[in-house]
């Protein structure tokens, strides 16, 4: 196959709330958008970048910068079999991994929707509907914070993350875990303690949660192996896992008892799926984390953890947890069940709604073979 037209679009889609972490604040979806053509159909990638590196090195402008000067004119110049093919097309590009998922996951949908079958049954899904949680960001207080996680326990999701940072980790735990004693509960650091916090992160131990995540340096694992000596609660690793290599060396050092697999963050399904067929291998579960996607990008993550090892619940919550409204027409919602339906329609399942893109499209450019 042969890639006849690539869109490309930057938006910026105001989410309900905005969302803090240890280490930034987002109030808004800046995604690359990706629309290929070829054959008399259509598929959709979104690469969730946000406006600074502060998750990692990526940012709307690097990514709108490598997808129009590279990645859209290599693809047009390459040939497909399946979408794997974008995988290798891409090898050579050294980093920019969120910029190639975004190209790669609008491969996929392409290939399913010509096939005629859903980017779950592509990918090898078992689920018919995927477990999933909310996160909550660094609220004002704690009293803030408890009326936060009410609403969500209200609305039926049954996992809680709370985003951590030193002077907010023990007291804000403490109390989510005493209103809630039987909720599913995880916390998540985002890089920002170093090993002399470990002690201090052993008073974590005491709320049985499901997992830390990523409290040390975004590219460290040989440290999290120490810290995770120290630790009851399992280590849970995000950002250090760039692709199935860092994933095995995290394996082979015990470093984490625990992988959070963002498709975008390790440059697509492809490599994804790839982590998650290791990590079952060495029987350490998986699960699928969010960067705050439009319903394009959560779409692929739905799909993505229909896969047998993602075994604890994902950070991809309905459409409503961020936008008052979504880009497609069919938004994704939370099932009693804390759940999300996966698509069953050919490709990712959704349907874009293209008028209400145009109305948050910041910038497009369209390539042409």
């Amino acid at each position: 196959m042969k890639i006849e037209q690539i869109e490309l679009r930057r938006i910026e889609l105001p989410f309900v709330t905005p969302f803090e972490t240890s280490g930034w604040r987002e109030v808004a979806n800046h995604s690359l958008i990706v629309r290929l053509c070829a054959e008399g159909a259509e598929g959709w990638g979104e690469a969730p970048v946000g406006v600074g590196p502060w998750y990692n090195e990526e940012t709307q402008s690097t990514a709108w910068a490598i997808a129009r000067e590279y990645l859209a004119p290599m693809l047009l110049e390459g040939e497909l079999h399946r979408p794997e093919d974008v995988d290798a097309l891409y090898a050579r590009v050294r980093g920019n991994r969120m910029a190639r998922a975004g190209f790669e996951f609008a491969a996929w949908d392409l290939f399913g929707r010509l096939a005629g079958r859903s980017l779950s049954q592509m990918l090898g899904g078992t689920r018919e509907r995927v477990a999933v949680g909310v996160s909550v960001g660094v609220q004002p207080d704690i009293e803030s914070l408890l009326r936060v996680v009410a609403g969500y326990v209200a609305a039926g999701y049954r996992r809680v993350k709370l985003k951590i940072k030193p002077g907010w980790d023990i007291e804000p735990t403490r109390a989510v875990r005493e209103r809630w004693p039987d909720l599913l509960l995880q916390v998540d650091a985002n890089s920002i303690y170093s090993l002399d916090h470990a002690a201090h992160l052993a008073q974590l131990d005491a709320f049985n949660l499901l997992l830390i995540e990523q409290p040390l340096a975004h590219d460290d694992i040989i440290d999290h192996a120490k810290l995770q000596g120290r630790l009851k609660t399992p280590i849970c690793l995000d950002e250090s896992i760039v692709s199935s290599d860092h994933a095995r060396w995290a394996l082979e050092l015990r470093a984490c008892g625990i992988i959070n697999i963002k498709p975008s963050r390790v440059g697509g399904l492809t490599a994804a799926r790839r982590i998650h067929d290791m990590a079952a291998e060495a029987g350490v579960p998986v699960w699928c984390g969010g960067m705050l996607e439009t319903g394009i990008g959560r779409a692929a993550n739905v799909a993505l953890a229909s896969l047998p090892n993602f075994s604890l619940p994902g950070d991809i919550s309905a459409s409503e947890r961020y936008f008052q409204r979504d880009v497609v027409r069919n938004p994704f919602t939370l099932n009693p069940d804390s759940t999300l339906s996966v698509p069953t329609a050919p490709g990712i399942g959704v349907v874009v709604d293209e008028a209400f893109l145009d109305s948050v499209t910041v910038e497009r450019v369209t390539f042409t073979r």
